[in-house]
């Protein structure tokens, strides 16, 4: 798998939400969606400066079936509250969008 490093997911941070973002750690993060793995990586976690709303941030990569990377940054704003809930949310909107 192919993984974005910590600037980049910074960068993604700071470019989907705007305001400064600073790596605070990196979590180890599986989960599954009905039943099934859906999700085996590393979450990056950035304190946020500058956002209204948010002051953290949480940011992954993961490659999808067609060879491509894709980048998700998500912010600390209820009812995300920790980096599994953060992937937890970005899978269920992918499910939505794809209903």
């Amino acid at each position: 798998m192919t993984e974005v490093s910590p600037g980049e997911l910074k960068k993604a941070v700071e470019s989907q939400h705007g305001g400064k973002a600073s790596l605070a750690q990196t979590v180890p993060v599986s989960d599954t969606f009905e039943g099934q793995p859906a999700f085996k990586g590393t979450v990056a976690v950035f304190d946020l400066t500058g956002h209204p709303r948010a002051t953290r941030a949480y940011a992954w990569s993961r490659e999808l079936p067609d060879g491509k990377v894709r980048t998700y940054a998500v912010l600390n704003i209820p009812p995300v509250d920790s980096p599994v809930a953060a992937v937890k949310a970005a899978i269920v909107a992918e499910q939505r969008e794809r209903s």
